[in-house]
């Protein structure tokens, strides 16, 4: 018996998933729960182990590709079942099949009755979201119209919408939720997914040149205030004299100078011997975050140096404790905890902004950065403010080891309420991190390194570090960030030994 293989759906606000790689080709056996594909989504990186045992007999999606979630993307025969050899492609292929193959009509939605209500409809079109566009049967003129709509049209009536219009606009939760935070109608946006449907990346790039667009609209509306003063002034002298209608002549021909459009970004033309390859689906949300964090929040940064002797002493007399104890006693330990004391003492660092509002959590989660060596993860640790410095490196450990090995779950990556992100693990001295959206502040710690500082007017050679606070200017104040690095540096050089 057959078992068809479908796109998780790896949290409630994820619609598709992209198939990074799959791990079983057509024709090789495939046990119950083995990792059968990994795929990559808004949130997180996976393995997706295999529904059934038996032999893979097709796979309908290519490497890749990115689909709506509870998509068939594979086919699992009975252990007994012969698979006839295809390629990726070919098996790909199958889901697009012409609207009279077996295959379409299996995966065609059932039509609602006139009496259903706006769920039958936005059903229908989330199944032919997944089943792919029909081709329109009959004469052209009635392509897009419904087969159970044969009414005629009355004069200045819009017609029933395409599939491909249904499509679009019932584009995944993210892209309406963008949608709707930027007042854009999406039927407006020309689709680059399957059947034209509208991505991330559709709507990012839509919002991204009407921001431009609109930057032009404010530089000409000011040059031609600038204009208006400069015709005013230069009113005024010719009042005064000769001198003065010059000037105002000069000042009227500066307005009427028309504003330079923003010049397109340059075409890059690959020369020989490069390499040319396209961004991984994490890669391009790395990018899409990190951008939409610059244009949204105003950064700030400020750096202190802290001096980590007493933790350099602390940790030594502890560190085989805690190694018995199955954790690993690090300095982002320590700093991860006197982060969190700062948090509680300065709770608008623990804070996001929602419009003209801002919203001050409840719940200390903290994010910590773990680099990957195809990519960079945040992994929240849940309410950080009820753990104690053990328990706080035990769970370090765990969530960066099932990062590196695409063991997390989705709500693992989501929630964060403040991050921790750790550059001088591979030796820089400090960094200028980018804040993690919703969020408003990060935390970037440098490599603690023995160099000369002056102590009581004498120099001596003391494990040092630079910490550096990025945080957003719209809600905190360089004041208060420096009241919460002050309270992270107290407490890092004067820790209580009895608090380990």
């Amino acid at each position: 018996m057959a078992t068809d293989v479908v796109m998780p759906q790896m949290g409630e606000s994820i619609a598709e998933g992209t198939v990074v790689r799959w791990m079983k080709k057509v024709g090789d056996t495939v046990d119950r729960d083995e990792p059968l594909f990994e795929i990559s989504t808004d949130k997180v990186d996976t393995e997706v182990p295999s529904p059934a045992a038996g032999v893979v007999s097709e796979i309908r999606v290519k490497e890749g590709e990115t689909v709506p979630v509870n998509s068939v993307v594979a086919v699992i025969g009975g252990a007994s079942a012969s698979a006839a050899p295809q390629s990726s492609a070919a098996s790909a292929g199958q889901i697009r099949e012409a609207p009279d193959s077996g295959t379409a009509k299996a995966q065609e939605p059932p039509k609602p009755s006139p009496q259903a209500d706006g769920s039958a409809s936005a059903a229908s079109d989330r199944g032919a979201a997944s089943a792919g566009p029909a081709a329109p049967a009959g004469r052209p003129e009635d392509a897009g119209r419904h087969e159970d709509d044969s009414r005629p049209l009355r004069t200045g009536e819009a017609g029933p919408k395409s599939t491909e219009d249904a499509i679009r606009e019932r584009s995944s939760p993210l892209v309406r939720k963008i949608a709707k935070e930027h007042r854009v109608d999406i039927s407006q946006i020309h689709g680059s997914g399957i059947a034209g449907r509208v991505t991330k990346d559709d709507i990012l790039a839509f919002i991204a040149g009407q921001e431009g667009r609109k930057a032009e609209g404010q530089e000409f509306k000011a040059g031609r205030q600038e204009g208006r003063t400069e015709r005013l002034e230069g009113r005024a002298g010719r009042q005064e004299g000769g001198a003065g209608r010059q000037e105002g002549g000069a000042g009227r021909q500066e307005a009427r100078a028309p504003i330079a459009p923003v010049p397109p970004a340059p075409i890059f033309t690959p020369g020989a011997g490069d390499v040319v390859e396209k961004m991984s689906p994490m890669r391009k949300r790395i990018a899409e975050h990190m951008v939409a964090s610059r244009r949204v929040s105003a950064h700030v940064h400020s750096v202190f140096e802290v001096n980590f002797s007493r933790l350099a002493q602390i940790r030594a007399a502890r560190k085989a404790d805690f190694e018995r104890s199955g954790a690993k006693l690090t300095y982002m330990s320590f700093i991860i905890k006197a982060a969190v004391d700062a948090l509680r003492a300065v709770p608008i660092v623990n804070a996001s902004v929602d419009g003209d509002t801002i919203v001050y959590h409840q719940e200390i989660n903290v994010g910590v950065a773990v680099a990957l060596d195809w990519g960079l993860i945040v992994p929240v640790i849940r309410r950080a403010d009820e753990k104690n410095l053990l328990g706080l490196s035990r769970t370090v450990v765990e969530l960066a080891n099932r990062a590196r090995g695409k063991q997390l779950k989705p709500e693992e990556v989501q929630g964060g309420t403040f991050t921790i992100t750790n550059p001088g693990v591979f030796g820089a001295l400090f960094g200028t991190p980018i804040i993690n959206q919703p969020q408003v502040a990060i935390l970037g710690v440098g490599n603690v390194e023995k160099r000369p500082v002056v102590i009581d007017d004498a120099i001596a050679i003391r494990p040092m570090a630079y910490l550096t606070l990025g945080y957003d200017h719209r809600v905190i104040d360089g004041a208060v960030a420096d009241h919460f690095m002050s309270h992270v540096k107290e407490q890092l050089e004067n820790w209580d030994p009895n608090a380990v």
